[in-house]
């Protein structure tokens, strides 16, 4: 039985009665940086579908790594982060948003990443799988909020990038409830998400004049969650005024949108790495984004 196929058999069978085993895997980020130590945190790996290519008959398990306090326990009704991770649509681990995990694990969370299908880089098709992914990824977690010790109607969607459109996706667009579970999050964690897919806007090459299917800008209603936003200003993805836009269009319709600008910054400023002076820009988003979580009294 492979490593994951055992994860899969535990999880479903005797999951979260007790710890898996912990592990400090942080992928993407510079691990140095100041965050909750292993010690304090414990990480684990589960699978929430199997997709099986139709031209070639090759199935693949796609899972999820969660992160939880060490302290946790399932009869908990915790709040959770399920993040997305950037490579516009193309690229990209899980792991960019370890870092960001751990911290929040250390204010009580539990925070889920998700590696969904990507497209070939040479391909025009449209991010149907990711969407579809991301959709399920987040169902099978409100599904199985009660082993995860999470409660369902605190579960906020996260992302950078192309990340950012699948959890500014699952907000914005209508709900579809599958077996019971919705895909709605309650708020929206984004770091600068490519949120504009229509005319002028990032991967209109991709979903051509179908475009209001998966551009969140071009979906916002009364029933969206809450949301904060980050951006630089010299993200040569997203210009300014789509972000100001956005939280214009949110706050027209009563939804509650921040948005945070750096100045001269470039799109994925927002990742924890040394050349940022020690992790000043990354510590400063995680401040505003737990400062977030607390006006929602998320956490304390």
């Amino acid at each position: 039985m492979s490593h994951r196929h055992l994860i899969a058999f535990v999880f479903a069978t005797a999951l979260i009665c007790q710890s898996f085993g912990s592990g400090d895997r942080v992928l993407g980020q510079d691990a140095t940086l100041d965050a909750p130590s292993s010690s304090d945190v414990v990480e684990d790996q589960f699978i929430y579908k199997t997709v099986t290519d139709d031209s070639s008959g090759k199935s693949t398990e796609l899972f999820v790594d969660w992160t939880r306090p060490a302290d946790w326990s399932a009869e908990d009704s915790r709040p959770a982060a399920v993040f997305f991770h950037g490579g516009g649509w193309t690229g990209g681990k899980p792991g960019q948003f370890a870092l960001h995990s751990k911290e929040l694990a250390g204010h009580g969370m539990v925070c889920f990443r998700v590696k969904y299908r990507l497209l070939g880089k040479k391909s025009k098709t449209p991010p149907d799988n990711c969407v579809e992914d991301a959709s399920d990824a987040f169902r099978y977690i409100r599904a199985n909020a009660s082993k995860f010790g999470i409660d369902p109607k605190r579960m906020a969607s996260g992302g950078g990038s192309a990340g950012g459109h699948l959890a500014a996706y699952l907000g914005t667009m209508d709900d579809q409830v599958v077996d019971g579970a919705s895909r709605k999050p309650a708020a929206m964690l984004l770091f600068n998400p490519v949120y504009d897919n229509g005319p002028g806007g990032w991967g209109t090459a991709r979903v051509g004049d179908e475009f209001a299917k998966y551009s969140p800008a071009h979906n916002i209603t009364k029933d969206d969650p809450p949301s904060i936003v980050f951006l630089g200003t010299k993200d040569n993805l997203i210009p300014v005024a789509t972000a100001e836009r956005f939280r214009d269009d949110c706050k027209e319709v009563g939804v509650r949108s921040e948005l945070h600008l750096y100045e001269g910054q470039p799109h994925g400023f927002f990742n924890a790495k040394k050349t940022d002076g020690g992790g000043k820009i990354y510590r400063d988003t995680m401040e505003k984004t737990v400062a977030f979580l607390k006006s929602l009294d998320w956490i304390e």
